[in-house]
């Protein structure tokens, strides 16, 4: 009689990956765009704390733009600043209007090393998919996990998911390192997850 073999947690979240990206990169682009600037309405309900700084992400691929956001959140008198691909960790430098890009890893562009870098308060996060209980999935690279650690380490984070409502599954398994999102910002709007005992952040 043969083994049944179990799938590992690493294989469903790799198959759940590909099947939400698949879905995202189906959509229409003019719908994407039609979504990114939709979203920005809804900076008042995420509810963040006056002066609270902030990280968005530059878009790559098909993901949700949030730059329509992020400029919303500037107009709320919220610093920002953009993710770079570092040791041990990702940083996060200031942008403004009159910032100069350059490219910061993984076809993603952020401010230079002149920029003055920043502990964000807020993460807002691209992802690949989620759950509705606040678990996700990235692109399996670690960087969010990596520094939202080191983060912790220094106070809360309010880790944000962004994404299409069509990047939802129905369970993503999660692993005791895996960091719950505090929310997800969709199409739909800002849906607020219970966050687990003893969680550090909110």
């Amino acid at each position: 009689m043969g083994v049944v073999q179990v799938p590992k947690v690493t294989d469903k979240k790799a198959s759940l990956r590909k099947m939400a990206l698949k879905r995202r990169m189906a959509l229409d682009p003019t719908y994407r765009i039609e979504v990114a600037l939709s979203v920005a309405e809804y900076a008042g309900d995420l509810d963040l704390p006056d002066g609270a700084i902030v990280a968005g992400y530059w878009p790559i691929r098909d993901e949700l733009d949030p730059r329509p956001l992020l400029a919303r959140l500037r107009e709320r008198g919220h610093l920002l600043c953009l993710p770079v691909v570092a040791e041990p960790h990702l940083v996060f430098r200031a942008f403004d209007r009159e910032s100069d890009f350059e490219p910061a890893g993984f076809g993603t562009m952020a401010p230079g090393a002149a920029a003055e870098e920043l502990r964000p308060d807020v993460l807002l996060m691209p992802l690949s998919a989620f759950d509705g209980v606040g678990n996700r999935i990235g692109y399996g690279k670690g960087h969010y996990d990596t520094v939202i650690a080191a983060l912790e380490g220094t106070g809360p984070v309010v880790c944000i998911g962004l994404a299409f409502d069509t990047q939802k599954v129905d369970t993503v398994p999660a692993e005791p390192h895996d960091k719950r999102l505090s929310g997800i910002l969709t199409e739909s709007g800002f849906q607020r997850f219970a966050q687990p005992p003893g969680a550090a952040s909110g």
